[in-house]
């Protein structure tokens, strides 16, 4: 089983777009996918659900901040399990294709942006034994909690949010690998050396505090995203963020990346599945998927999922 965050500092890259995006493609060709929904904003949670069924169903006791708050109030967590849910819609389309693979989802809640402020409360202590102890704690749960998922699934995806607290550091933390969408522009483009070097400086702490047990997350690189098409390639503005990134040799850039189409991109969220499972409408639409494929055919071959 791999575990693969999703990060960038800058939100709205389309950061949750790739992640539904590969789950689906992953889960068409097999995999069993579990999606960890850590960004407040629930993006990706309502790309499989409704909203109306998260508020009726899920949002009192069935996300991923109820087993935060068990850590900061200082109870025993429920098993992570307890938090799985089958979105109908995305899995009944995979059955009827009979690929063997299955998409399932631990959701998020708007709640998890003071999470990080009750958590921040456990870490320190009356010697340099207790703080370890309590930042490996508070840092590491959710590693811990994941690997008891090793015989369920080939692959965790965990959406982050675009930041770096608490709850992006477990993830972190969990993750073999890293992903890092971004759009070709100033701001999209920025933070990606600033964020390599927080993972760095985040990974030798934890090591230095665990002693026995390390962790060494390994960068798959960027992929960007909103590429504006002309002529077969992006358009000269965003081909300069494209090859600075490429100078600053921090991560690797993918080759393969996602077009900028805001009405069929915008629209997957609200029939329950990803742009990559829905029927080709147009010979744009044919392009968008045939893209994505890449991307994923890319991504196996970097990650060997």
């Amino acid at each position: 089983m791999e575990i693969i965050s999703v990060i960038n500092y800058k939100g709205g890259v389309g950061k949750t777009t790739v992640t539904a995006n590969l789950a689906g493609e992953l889960a068409y060709r097999g995999k069993k996918v579990l999606l960890l929904d850590m960004d407040a904003q629930s993006s990706l949670t309502f790309s499989f659900v409704t909203p109306d069924y998260w508020d009726t169903d899920l949002k009192e006791n069935k996300t991923i901040k109820n087993w935060f708050d068990c850590i900061s109030q200082g109870n025993k967590t429920m098993p992570l399990s307890d938090l799985v849910i089958k979105p109908n819609k995305v899995n009944a389309f995979l059955s009827s294709k009979n690929t063997g693979g299955a998409i399932d989802l631990i959701s998020s809640h708007l709640g998890l942006i003071n999470v990080d402020l009750e958590l921040a409360t456990l870490l320190g202590g009356a010697n340099m034994t207790q703080t370890k102890r309590n930042y490996i704690k508070v840092h590491g749960k959710l590693r811990s909690e994941i690997q008891s998922f090793a015989d369920d699934y080939d692959i965790v995806l965990i959406d982050c949010p675009p930041n770096f607290n608490i709850v992006t550091k477990n993830a972190l933390i969990a993750s073999d690998k890293i992903l890092v969408p971004a759009k070709p522009d100033y701001l999209s483009t920025l933070g990606i050396d600033y964020l390599h070097g927080s993972v760095n400086t985040l990974v030798g702490e934890y090591n230095e505090y665990a002693e026995t047990e390390s962790v060494a997350p390994e960068f798959i690189g960027v992929v960007f995203t909103m590429i504006q098409i002309y002529g077969g390639e992006p358009i000269s503005a965003q081909k300069q963020f494209i090859a600075q990134t490429k100078r600053l040799e921090v991560m690797p850039v993918l080759k393969s990346s996602f077009r900028e189409n805001k009405s069929i991109f915008a629209d997957a969220p609200q029939n329950g599945q990803p742009v990559v499972l829905n029927y080709y409408s147009n010979g744009t639409h044919n392009d968008v998927v045939k893209e994505i494929e890449a991307f994923v055919d890319e991504f196996v071959d970097v990650t060997g999922v």
